[in-house]
């Protein structure tokens, strides 16, 4: 397949065949840049290497419109490893929408390691979708460490809802300096024999920090998912908050483990963590409106995963 074939099939994976000139996107096909679009206060610099790319990102004043990130490897096999350094300098923000494209997938290995530093009273949301074909046959990697700095706020998004999974081992963790705020989301569907590993930490260090960690999964099938969400609280009126919701189904095996720890009498953590299936009440209310049982799970599903 030619290189603009491929590019092609990104753009259309991602929403970005049809787009303005301003808005920013980068396209990156194993470990090649395949294509860029860049705007005034986004610098990004790559270098390939063997299996993947490494990538400076640095934003230095307002990104107004989301800037978009495409990853992928459209063939059944193959390896993609990318290495990301991304600082949002003093008084910047911006906003990434990443969409991860592994529709053929039989063999295929996506690792990613990113460095990301929020500067004083700057700010980056970052939403990351993953695409996956029917069967799997993805093992996806996701390490991150986020450095949250004075007065600046850090959230992300990890969803996966169509397609299988396959094996995901997602590691997080973040650190929070005076009044900064951490959000981490991850919505993923587990089916077959999906294997998923999700481990989010939020280290609370300065006063008034504020992190928050949600996890919600749905497994049906012999799908089986650990996650464990860590916040540890050292200053005084930092606060922290831990959700983990989990729906299973058929064989399905789900396990949740929730870590708080204070070390501040006047800082405050709280969790709270529900396995099982869909409720009950919900289903039969939708029993009674006409649907079957399985469009009614889906439904239920849906909303969790919204």
């Amino acid at each position: 397949m030619s290189e603009n074939k491929i590019l092609q099939e990104l753009l259309f994976y991602s929403g970005l065949h049809k787009t303005s000139p301003d808005i920013a996107h980068v396209e990156i096909h194993g470990n090649k840049v395949l294509g860029a679009n860049l705007v005034e206060g986004l610098i990004v610099k790559s270098e390939s290497f063997s299996e993947g790319v490494n990538i400076k990102i640095e934003v230095v004043k307002e990104i107004k419109n989301p800037v978009r990130f495409c990853f992928g490897l459209i063939p059944e096999n193959g390896i993609q490893k990318i290495n990301i350094d991304t600082v949002i300098k003093e008084n910047a923000s911006a906003e990434f929408f990443a969409t991860c494209t592994f529709p053929n997938a039989k063999n295929i290995q996506h690792i990613m390691n990113a460095n990301i530093i929020i500067e004083k009273n700057a700010s980056l949301k970052y939403f990351e979708r993953h695409i996956h074909g029917p069967e799997g046959g993805v093992l996806i990697v996701p390490v991150t460490e986020v450095f949250v700095k004075e007065n600046a706020r850090y959230s992300t998004e990890f969803e996966l809802i169509k397609g299988a999974a396959g094996v995901i081992k997602l590691d997080y963790k973040a650190k929070v300096e005076r009044h900064g705020i951490v959000d981490m989301k991850a919505r993923i569907f587990g089916r077959l024999k999906d294997k998923i590993y999700i481990k989010e930490s939020a280290h609370l260090k300065g006063e008034n920090s504020v992190g928050v960690l949600t996890s919600h999964i749905a497994l049906k099938d012999e799908a089986n998912a650990i996650v464990e969400n860590e916040i540890i609280a050292d200053a005084a009126f930092a606060r922290g908050h831990v959700d983990c919701k989990e729906i299973v189904q058929g064989k399905a095996v789900a396990r949740a483990v929730p870590i708080v720890q204070v070390n501040n009498p006047k800082a405050h953590v709280t969790h709270e963590a529900a396995i099982g299936s869909v409720d009950s009440k919900q289903l039969e209310t939708l029993l009674s409106r006409g649907l079957s049982e399985d469009e009614a799970v889906d439904l239920i599903i849906n909303g969790l995963l919204k």
